[in-house]
């Protein structure tokens, strides 16, 4: 390596880094995914069959009961997928709000310290304060419809995206910032051309992280808002009153899927946009 050109060595180099995946490591990403799965079916039958006794087994049905009296019964099946449509709707809505404001907020915090001073301990005190004391109250402001489940949705996912996004441009490289002023270019030039693309990862980031929130903040105000078509989480509310422990499970289970789903979507969508430059998305 010592007596190599340097582009022979920087060959090498690429050459190395494109090595084709080991099988072992592909069967041990999949792997380590079923094999938690199969702990937790473990544990569940476990619980479910030997710690509780048969009169309270009521309480934690094993998974092949859940499966056989709820999910595979057709009736039972399609109220369930369809209150997860209208909880899915109010995720996707209340995401796409909170990606507008707080992409927005960000920004605008980013240009004025002023402003950040002012705005960002506001969202945080929002954070801190438990979700649940707040619902009562949208739902005496807005209703007990969509529109205040909407709500819950963006109070529960809107802080993680202006936190990213404000961190994300101040984390600039400051040479960078250094040659666009050298060049005389403006603020909305800095912006759009160096501080926004540099702080995407960030900013996907936070999206990842505030698309699970969104559904959190949907079931929760199914819960909280039953006026309108019911939601994944009236349904859960519904089956807890009368202790339909198998329809409760199988409504977590699906509420859990959608959530799975959603996060991977995201992770998919960061890794395709920002996995060939930044460690994020890989």
């Amino acid at each position: 390596m010592v007596g190599l050109a340097a582009p022979a060595r920087a060959g090498l180099v690429r050459a190395a880094t494109r090595r084709t995946p080991r099988p072992r490591s592909m069967l041990t990403g999949i792997g380590a995914p079923v094999l938690s799965f199969g702990i937790v079916l473990s544990l569940w039958y476990l619980v479910s069959l030997v710690l509780l006794a048969p009169d309270r087994r009521f309480l934690l049905p094993p998974p092949h009961v859940v499966l056989t009296e709820s999910l595979m019964k057709p009736a039972k099946l399609e109220v369930m997928l369809e209150a997860l449509t209208v909880t899915a709707r109010v995720a996707v809505t209340g995401l796409a709000v909170s990606v507008a404001l707080g992409v927005g907020i960000g920004v605008l915090m980013s240009q004025a310290r002023v402003l950040e001073r002012i705005v960002y301990p506001q969202t945080v005190v929002l954070q801190a304060v438990p979700v649940l004391a707040v619902v009562p109250l949208i739902g005496l402001w807005f209703g007990y419809g969509i529109t205040a489940r909407t709500i819950v949705c963006v109070l529960i996912a809107v802080h993680p995206i202006i936190a990213m996004t404000l961190f994300g441009i101040r984390s600039v490289d400051p040479n960078l910032r250094e040659l666009f002023l050298l060049g005389r270019a403006s603020r909305a030039r800095r912006l759009v051309s160096l501080e926004l693309p540099a702080a995407l990862p960030s900013i996907l980031t936070g999206l990842r992280t505030a698309a699970g929130l969104s559904v959190t903040g949907a079931i929760v105000g199914d819960m909280f808002c039953a006026q309108g078509r019911p939601g994944i989480g009236t349904l859960l509310n519904t089956y807890r009153a009368r202790l339909q422990s198998e329809d409760l499970l199988a409504a977590l289970l699906l509420a859990a899927l959608f959530g799975v789903a959603v996060f991977a979507i995201f992770t998919l969508a960061q890794r395709l946009t920002v996995g060939r430059w930044h460690a994020s998305g890989r």
